[in-house]
């Protein structure tokens, strides 16, 4: 969440932020609300001091013999005047804490300005797309024709949007995962984390899913817990309320996991295949770091997620998101796009995000100078990548005209073939 004193000192600030990112903030009335519990909130404590100067005179008064009854009056006055604006108080810091909960984070200076996905900005492409010699196969298609995905059974054991892989096609998604943690944790030195599938609010709300995003979540009934969504979550609130000494910065996780997303909204082509799913894979990277560091971090952190492309040897291009794209905790994205020889485009496969302080402040994740000073984390994380999209980018960049799928080099040694046909 944002620092209120920042948008208290600068609120020209947030409103050209929100409207590049094509949000309707009422600040004014925010800070409204905001001057008067802090106005509140100094009649308190003024009122609480003065009672605390009376009930100090009691016992000295009770020991000269002189009647208390009078003071005690007054006190129990002044209490009465405490409780009321202290309830005033708190409805009003609930007004204050629902709308700073609700604001995206300020876009950083290195976000270009636009309203949609066409003002993103390309930065580099690397490789070049494949060519065949006849109408490349969507990899749903090339899955079901080899045996390897099966949706239909899927659909009847769970629903839309969700698979079975068999055979080769579980092999080749455990091969992906299994290179994808090694180049992290052997090649760019992040300690890898295997974490639980299920949190509480409190590491929802840490990283910004939670309260805008709740209709989105999966959760648990009768409990306050949830499927996460993306390993960033719990890996995230690992230092939640944690004071890290800044000698250890930065500190770089690897986690992989199954993710849960109701995609609510989605529709259309994506919604076949591996795409876009109820449940599926991805390999995330996390990094805490020093504020100073961070966008300097962004850069390599976006590598990193390339290096595993690289290593798939598939074709791919990086986008700097405009503020009108970028997400609700965000201050810089980049999305690396593969590419899909059926859909004759790219497609996101990882966003690698800075989010400043934003996480931090809502998580309270600090870190402390040699001066023994305090202040917030830098946070940040990539998908390094989504591992169903890597599959599904494989068999359509690697797919042959006899219908098998060649295996990548980089996977021979975790599949132990080097081409994937149709089961006998």
């Amino acid at each position: 969440m944002l620092d209120i004193k920042r948008i208290r000192k600068d609120p020209e600030e947030l409103r050209r932020a929100m409207a590049g990112r094509g949000k309707d903030v009422d600040v004014e009335g925010f800070l409204e609300i905001e001057a008067r519990r802090r106005a509140l909130l100094g009649e308190v404590e003024a009122l609480k001091a003065r009672r605390n100067e009376q009930s100090a005179r009691v016992p000295l008064m009770k020991k000269a013999g002189e009647d208390t009854a009078p003071l005690l009056a007054q006190m129990k006055l002044l209490a009465d005047q405490i409780k009321e604006l202290d309830s005033r108080a708190g409805e009003l810091d609930a007004h204050v804490e629902a709308w700073i909960m609700g604001v995206p984070n300020i876009p950083g200076p290195n976000t270009p300005i636009g309203r949609e996905e066409s003002d993103n900005r390309e930065i580099r492409r690397v490789g070049e797309p494949p060519r065949f010699g006849l109408t490349p196969q969507a990899h749903w298609d090339i899955g079901e024709s080899l045996g390897i995905l099966d949706f239909a059974t899927a659909g009847k054991i769970s629903g839309a949007r969700f698979n079975i892989q068999r055979g080769a096609g579980a092999r080749l998604t455990r091969a992906v995962i299994a290179l994808f943690l090694d180049i992290h944790t052997r090649q760019s030195g992040y300690l890898e984390i295997a974490p639980p599938y299920m949190v509480n609010r409190a590491s929802m709300t840490g990283t910004g899913q939670l309260p805008k995003f709740e209709e989105d979540a999966f959760r648990v009934a009768d409990t306050d817990y949830f499927l996460v969504p993306t390993a960033e979550v719990p890996v995230t609130n690992i230092h939640r309320d944690d004071i890290i000494e800044a000698a250890r910065l930065p500190i770089k996780y690897t986690a992989y996991s199954e993710n849960f997303r109701s995609e609510a909204g989605s529709a259309g082509r994506d919604t076949r295949g591996l795409i876009r799913q109820h449940q599926f894979s991805k390999v995330e990277l996390v990094q805490f770091v020093h504020p100073d560091e961070s966008y300097a971090v962004l850069e390599t952190l976006t590598l990193d997620a390339e290096k595993v492309l690289g290593a798939l040897e598939l074709p791919y291009r990086v986008v700097n998101l405009c503020t009108g794209d970028i997400g609700f905790s965000a201050a810089q994205t980049y999305d690396i796009e593969v590419w899909m020889p059926s859909y004759n485009r790219y497609v996101e496969i990882s966003s690698s995000s800075n989010f400043e302080d934003f996480q931090a402040r809502r998580a309270n994740i600090r870190y402390r100078d040699e001066s023994g000073k305090l202040g917030l984390v830098h946070t940040l994380n990539a998908s390094g990548v989504a591992v169903g999209r890597a599959v599904a980018a494989i068999l359509e960049n690697y797919q042959n005209e006899d219908g098998t799928v060649t295996v990548p080099e980089a996977l021979r040694c975790f599949m132990g073939i080097d081409k994937i046909e149709a089961a006998q």
